[in-house]
C-alpha cells in the first residue's frame, strides 16, 4: 500500500475543485466530509494519531478570527456560529452522537495530512465514530475520534483496518528530506507516493524510515507488491 503525495492544487482538483481553506469541511464531497491535519510542532491544533495510526483524535477549531475578536485561543470552541447555525465542530459532533446513538451510520471522512508547506499526504478513508467536550486547561475544545478503514465512500459498513497502514507523520518527514522530495528511481518530482519497500502485505513496517520510500507513480505500479 502507498500513501499519496499531493500539493495544495492536487488536492484540491481531486475534491473536485473545493477550496479547502478549513480544516473541517463537513459532507462537503457530498457522500463524504474532508479533514486537513497537521502534526507538525507549529500546527494550530492537537492532532494526534493513535493505535499505530489506526485512530486519529482530531481537536475541533476555533471561533473565525473577526475584527473584534484578538485571539480566538482564549475562547471556547464554538458549536454554533453567531446566528445560530451550527458552526463546522457542531456540524461532526451532531453526527458523530447520532452515529452513537445507531441512528445513522457513521460520517466517511477523507483525511489529507500536512508534512510541510504545500506539501500534503492522502491517509485515506476514516470513520466518524466519537466526539466529546473536554477542557485543555483554559478552555473547552471538541474532540473527535475517527477511525481508519479499508472501506470505500460509498460503503455502509463500519470496518477498522486490521493492521497498521498509516505511516507515521515523523516517518514521513524524514522520508521526504532524505529522498529530496523525488522518486528514488528516476528523481520525478509529481505524481509521488510515499512506498513500503517491504510491502505491508509481506510484513513490512510503516514505523520506521528504513521501509519507506518515495516512488512516481510509474515506479509504484510497476513495483507492486514485489520484494526488491
Amino acid at each position: 500500500m502507498s500513501t499519496d503525495i499531493i500539493s495544495y492544487g492536487e488536492m484540491t482538483n481531486r475534491e473536485n475543485g473545493l477550496h479547502l481553506q478549513h480544516g473541517m469541511n463537513f459532507e462537503a464531497g457530498g457522500q463524504y466530509s474532508i479533514i486537513l491535519m497537521s502534526q507538525a510542532p507549529n500546527a494550530p491544533y492537537n492532532d494526534e494519531l493513535k493505535d499505530n495510526g489506526l485512530t486519529l483524535i482530531y481537536e475541533g477549531h476555533d471561533v473565525p478570527r473577526y475584527s473584534h475578536i484578538k485571539d480566538p485561543k482564549a475562547l471556547d470552541q464554538p458549536e454554533t456560529t453567531p446566528n445560530g447555525t451550527l458552526a463546522p465542530n457542531g456540524k461532526f459532533h451532531r453526527a458523530a452522537q447520532s452515529f452513537k446513538k445507531g441512528n445513522r451510520d457513521a460520517e466517511k471522512v477523507r483525511v489529507y495530512e500536512k508534512i510541510k508547506s504545500g506539501i500534503w499526504a492522502y491517509n485515506g478513508v476514516f470513520n466518524l465514530t466519537d466526539s466529546w467536550i473536554e477542557s485543555d486547561g483554559k478552555r473547552k475544545v471538541f474532540k473527535f475520534r475517527l477511525e481508519a478503514t479499508s472501506d470505500t465512500i460509498e460503503s455502509k459498513k463500519q470496518t477498522k483496518l486490521d493492521a497498521r497502514r498509516i505511516i507515521p507523520t515523523k516517518v514521513k518527514q524524514e522520508v521526504w528530506k532524505r529522498d529530496e522530495g523525488k522518486c528514488v528511481q528516476c528523481d520525478a518530482t509529481t505524481d509521488l507516493h510515499f512506498d513500503h519497500i517491504i510491502p505491508h502485505s509481506k510484513g513490512g513496517t510503516s514505523i520506521t524510515a528504513e521501509n519507506i520510500q518515495i516512488l512516481c507513480a510509474k515506479h509504484n505500479l510497476e513495483k507492486r507488491d514485489r520484494i526488491e
